[in-house]
């Protein structure tokens, strides 16, 4: 009726693709029922690889929703990456001690950004980089080699460095009912019932449907 969303490999005939929430747990890190991670030049189980300046110290989280498909080569910049940035450097001096780690910044004196945070069904191209504290909608897209530096609303492509909008998926009213529809949290006998209607060509008519049959 559905994949196993509790195996590291769901298909072990593709074993370039993973589903990441089946990774050991680390701090300050959520992921979602079947967000995957597809690598073709290395393990996708080295996802944690991706998530770059990421220390528990600092708090912030990266949160991704469920149903995500992260493709290779994605690099999650997180606030650690971060220099002091008031002063006439923002050389980071205080790293190589000698004497110079008295001027350590404290955590308010760093321009953090807070969390980092993927909705549902967000498709991240090849080579995708996440800047620190950006929100992408549910059901965005985000085209390959893109630098994303600004929240990101839902069912909007963007593509870029910096990542801009390209254009809306489907009309405002259709991203209205989907957003009400979240089909993400459905059951997974929900979901297998209508999976032909997810993925074939829409009409309002039977996404009023799909809202009805919740």
């Amino acid at each position: 009726m559905a994949p196993d969303k509790t195996k590291l490999f769901p298909n072990e005939n593709i074993r370039t693709v993973c589903y990441i929430q089946n990774l050991p747990p680390r701090p300050n890190v959520d992921i979602g029922d079947y967000t995957y991670y597809s690598d073709n030049n290395n393990p996708p189980e080295h996802f944690y690889d991706r998530i770059l300046h990421h220390y528990d110290f600092l708090g912030d989280r990266l949160v991704i929703g469920k149903f995500c498909a992260i493709a290779e080569g994605v690099a999650f910049i997180m606030n650690g990456a971060n220099h002091r940035m008031e002063g006439m450097t923002t050389y980071p001096f205080n790293i190589f001690g000698g004497g110079w780690e008295r001027v350590t910044p404290t955590l308010d004196q760093l321009p953090l950004k807070g969390d980092t945070v993927l909705g549902n069904d967000v498709w991240l191209g090849q080579n995708v980089t996440i800047m620190p504290g950006v929100t992408i909608g549910d059901g965005a897209i985000v085209a390959s080699n893109s630098t994303v530096t600004r929240n990101i609303q839902p069912y909007v492509i963007v593509g870029g460095n910096p990542a801009k909008p390209i254009k809306k998926r489907f009309d405002d009213k259709t991203i209205e009912l989907l957003l009400e529809l979240k089909w993400w949290d459905q059951d997974e006998e929900w979901l297998d019932t209508h999976l032909e209607q997810l993925v074939s060509t829409y009409d309002l008519q039977t996404l009023k449907k799909l809202l009805d049959s919740r």
